[in-house]
């Protein structure tokens, strides 16, 4: 890009940097120094490729969505927690709140994950224990006691059965007396990343998939600014992927989701502002930052040039980011601090939107309040105290920066055209990227492809040839041992308990019509949320609703490899 063109990009940025509204803050560094809200080239000179790295607020975003950077809004501190039931919950959230989080994100147990009531015997000594119980409206209720669903965003991570619980959410919101049009929030509901990383589905993904596309529309129309689908690549690396898989098959995912969008006759300028993306930020520090910077460069050129895409909100990569988890040790878990600390400046740098942290305790056992509050705190320092949100993209221009992000990208270009490649030449029911997910599912593709690069990794760890202090480097320590939280097996017997009253309670007769309508429904082209919501209200439990799908869709079983 010659000098004419950089001056004519900084111009532009200038001018919408100006219009947009900034915080009252202290932009000085720690001596009191002045700094720029943004850094290119010298002026007059030429920079060959700059169309690449470009101005924050400007295609192809890889330095970030917003002229302002962090310099307009933060980014949201959004801390992941779910243990035990409902009321337990309900104070950790206060608890978060009150310590200046900005948003809320809901872990549930395996049970509610897995689509089975907490009275299942599926469910037996599993209830509350990595995440909180959700059997009913009534526990979402609960959930939300006190914390107004209108004032708040909230992400909830589940994708099995995402969308009866959101269901659960909206009722709750309701009898709160938030009007739903303008609810804001996400819902993971990424069916994709299930079969190709954690396994957590109810259906063949035929079935999931046309619940995720009525959930779109649904949203579409009826509550523009909720996020109905966060695409996760976090599971993805935690289940051992390399950083570029982990891009490319979360991208690969989010494109299915556009192709699926489009399949509905949906107009892309519309719905796919509404998805949103969930990576992992690991310990390499240069590396996570070229992949958030690669993967907003990459959707972008791919809603506009491939799906047709127009509007500027419809090519936003936006992205919440949580530490990784498997990058946690249980031998000298206060080192996990530090980690956790670098990983999440890596988010930051690389522009994350919203932010998890996660707790030193989390390898051995839920977070207790303790651990929660030094997570929480990492963000605040982070952001309070480092200067980091003073200057948008301040690592842009680096030779190792722009190379990595070059080198990330093309990694993930080569995926790409492979996924493409395995759905065959069509004709496609959804999409080609799709076929190719669809195959890839089926074959094992993924799976074996995320098992290799597992696999080299932990050989490499074995030999020494990487290091992680505590486990094969640096073992000697004074450290002792951590109190952990452990979940009470009461726990279980009062959510069964309350669960029973709760049946008994209600009307049986409301209930077994309202889920035999919602069924009816599925067998049509009708959008199934509204009868969904019918059942919900009649209080039907998550179980119910989901054996009732069972029953007409099948289960999903995996098929051996070996």
């Amino acid at each position: 890009m010659n000098a004419d063109e950089i001056a004519a990009g900084r111009a532009r940025w200038q001018a919408r940097y100006d219009a947009a509204r900034k915080r009252d803050a202290d932009l000085t560094t720690l001596s009191g120094m002045s700094v720029d809200p943004v850094y290119g080239p010298p002026e007059g000179t030429d920079h060959p490729g700059f169309e690449r790295i470009g101005w924050p607020g400007e295609y192809p975003y890889t330095r970030g969505l917003y002229p302002t950077g962090y310099r307009g809004r933060t980014w949201t501190i959004r801390q992941f927690a779910g243990f035990g039931n409902a009321r337990q919950t309900n104070e950790r959230y206060k608890m978060i709140l009150g310590a200046g989080g900005g948003g809320l994100s809901v872990a549930f147990d395996m049970p509610t994950l897995m689509g089975r009531d907490s009275d299942d015997p599926q469910a037996l000594g599993e209830v509350g224990h990595c995440g909180v119980a959700i059997d009913t409206a009534a526990d979402m209720q609960t959930l939300f006691d006190g914390i107004d669903l209108a004032g708040v965003t909230t992400s909830m991570t589940i994708s099995g059965p995402a969308v009866p619980v959101f269901c659960m959410y909206l009722v709750a919101a309701e009898r709160q007396g938030a009007d739903l049009s303008t609810l804001d929030g996400t819902l993971q509901t990424d069916i994709f990343k299930e079969y190709i990383a954690q396994k957590e589905w109810l259906f063949d993904p035929e079935p999931h998939l046309r619940l995720i596309g009525d959930l779109m529309e649904y949203c579409a129309r009826e509550i523009p600014r909720y996020k109905p689908l966060s695409v996760s690549g976090y599971h993805i690396r935690e289940a051992g992927s390399t950083a570029a898989q982990e891009l490319a098959y979360t991208l690969a995912d989010g494109f299915g989701y556009v192709e699926l969008g489009l399949s509905r006759g949906l107009d892309v300028n519309v719905f796919a502002p509404g998805l949103s993306f969930f990576f992992d930020s690991h310990v390499d520090f240069f590396e996570e930052i070229a992949k958030f910077r690669a993967a907003r460069r990459i959707w972008a050129r791919w809603l506009r040039d491939v799906y047709g895409a127009t509007s500027e909100k419809a090519l936003w990569l936006r992205f919440h980011t949580q530490t990784a988890g498997v990058s946690l040790t249980a031998q000298q878990p206060v080192n996990n601090v530090v980690r956790t600390a670098v990983e999440a400046l890596a988010a930051v740098l690389g522009g994350t939107n919203s932010l998890h942290t996660n707790a030193l305790d989390e390898t051995l056992a839920l977070p207790t309040d303790e651990s929660a509050e030094i997570a929480l705190r990492t963000q605040q320092v982070l952001m309070e105290e480092t200067g980091v949100t003073n200057v948008a993209d301040p690592l842009g221009g680096s030779w190792y920066v722009e190379a990595l992000t070059d080198k990330i990208e093309a990694e993930a270009e080569e995926i790409f055209a492979r996924i493409r490649q395995l759905g065959g030449e069509g004709p496609h029911q959804i999409g080609p990227m799709t076929s190719g997910i669809l195959r890839g599912i089926e074959d094992g593709w993924f799976t074996s492809q995320i098992a290799e690069a597992a696999f080299v990794y932990q050989q490499a760890l074995e030999k020494s040839e990487k290091k992680i202090v505590g486990v094969n480097c640096h073992t000697n320590t004074v450290a002792k041992d951590l109190e952990i939280l452990r979940i009470s097996h009461e726990v279980e017997l009062e959510q069964r308990r309350v669960l029973a009253e709760r049946k008994v309670a209600r009307d049986d007769a409301a209930v077994k019509a309202a889920v035999s309508r919602m069924v009816e429904i599925s067998r049509t082209g009708e959008n199934m949320i509204p009868a969904m919501l019918d059942a919900v209200r009649a209080e039907a439990t998550l179980g119910e609703i989901c054996d009732a799908l069972r029953a007409e869709w099948g289960t999903y079983r995996e098929p051996a490899r070996f």
